[in-house]
C-alpha cells in the first residue's frame, strides 16, 4: 500500500522560510511523478510544484522563484523549500504521487495524482 507522510509545517512570520518533507513508502518511489499541493479554507486545492521521475521540476506561477521542490531518492523523501513566505501561502500542504503530471498554462492540475498524504499545516502571519 502506498503511504505519503508530510512533516515540517508550522507557523512562520511573513518573509520567513520553511521546509516541508514527505516520506514515501510502499512503492517504487523513483517511478512516480511527485508533487506538492495546498488548500486554504474556503478555497479549491491548487498545485504548487511537481518533480517527475527523471528529476525535472516545475512550479506554479504563483510560487515561482520562492518555492523549490526536490527529492532524495536514497531516502524516498520529497521536499518543498518555501522562502519569502506570504500570508496568502497559509494553507494545508499535501504531498501527492502519480503519473502524467504536467504544468498547464502556468498552473498544476489537481487531477493527475493517484496517492495523497494527510497534509501538514502552514500558517504565515
Amino acid at each position: 500500500d502506498v503511504q505519503l507522510v508530510e512533516s515540517g509545517g508550522g507557523s512562520v512570520q511573513a518573509g520567513g522560510s520553511l521546509r516541508l518533507s514527505c516520506a514515501a513508502s510502499g512503492y517504487t518511489y523513483r517511478r512516480y511523478c511527485m508533487g506538492w499541493f495546498r488548500q486554504a479554507p474556503g478555497k479549491e486545492r491548487e498545485g504548487v510544484a511537481l518533480i517527475d521521475s527523471d528529476g525535472s521540476a516545475s512550479s506554479a506561477d504563483s510560487v515561482k522563484g520562492r518555492f523549490t521542490i526536490s527529492k532524495d531518492n536514497a531516502k524516498n523523501t520529497l521536499y518543498l523549500l518555501m522562502s519569502s513566505l506570504k500570508p496568502e501561502d497559509s494553507a494545508m500542504y499535501y504531498c501527492a504521487a502519480g503519473w502524467n503530471c504536467a504544468v498547464v498554462a502556468g498552473a498544476i492540475p489537481v487531477t493527475w495524482p493517484t496517492y495523497w498524504g494527510e497534509g501538514t499545516q502552514v500558517t504565515v502571519s
